[in-house]
């Protein structure tokens, strides 16, 4: 297989995903990591956090991600941002999640917010709505659980000013693979 067809085949899994998943706000996302576990404890300790109410995320062989959000400061939005994935590597299917980003303080947002933030060297298995994943990156090691998406991943603690949880929507993706995740930000214009 050509890797034009693999990059069509992931464009189109990555699409169902999104698509197959119901549509929610930044504020029915944020309410779901607020009633699950130990996330809820961030909104009460942390500087501000970005928040993504549906990331789609597909792969065949070569695999991509994307997902639109807004990042918050004291409950106020300062800004969109966005998130792009590409990886290589065993994979196959599709899936959509929402992911929460906690910021412990003024630094750990403005590192966010300036340039390009990444995570990467990701491993993970997802099968429908249920999740398991492990990560060793630049900002450390990290694992989770998530039972659907009124149960998000509880194994949370801030890393390098960072603490990140998702909670699957929907779909089946089996993966093993090199990953980076890029965010980028634009301030809103009030």
């Amino acid at each position: 297989m050509n890797i034009r067809t693999s990059v069509g085949i992931v464009l189109v899994s990555a699409l169902l995903a999104s698509t197959a998943a119901r549509a929610s706000d930044d504020s029915e996302t944020a309410a779901l990591f607020r009633r699950a576990g130990q996330s809820s404890a961030f909104f009460s300790n942390s500087y501000g956090y970005a928040v993504f109410p549906t990331i789609g995320k597909g792969g065949f062989g070569v695999g991509a991600a994307h997902g639109d959000g807004h990042v918050y400061v004291n409950g106020h939005r300062i800004g969109k941002t966005s998130m792009t994935q590409l990886s290589v590597g065993l994979q196959l299917g599709g899936e959509a999640y929402s992911q929460i980003i906690f910021f412990a303080d003024k630094n750990s947002l403005d590192e966010f917010t300036h340039g390009n933030f990444e995570f990467s060297a990701d491993v993970g298995a997802v099968a429908v709505t249920a999740a398991a994943s492990a990560s060793a990156g630049t900002n450390g090691a990290d694992a989770g659980a998530s039972g659907g998406k009124h149960d998000a991943a509880t194994a949370g603690e801030y890393r390098h000013g960072v603490a990140v949880f998702t909670i699957a929507k929907g779909g089946l993706m089996y993966e093993a693979t090199l990953t980076g995740q890029k965010y980028s930000f634009q301030p809103s214009t009030h």
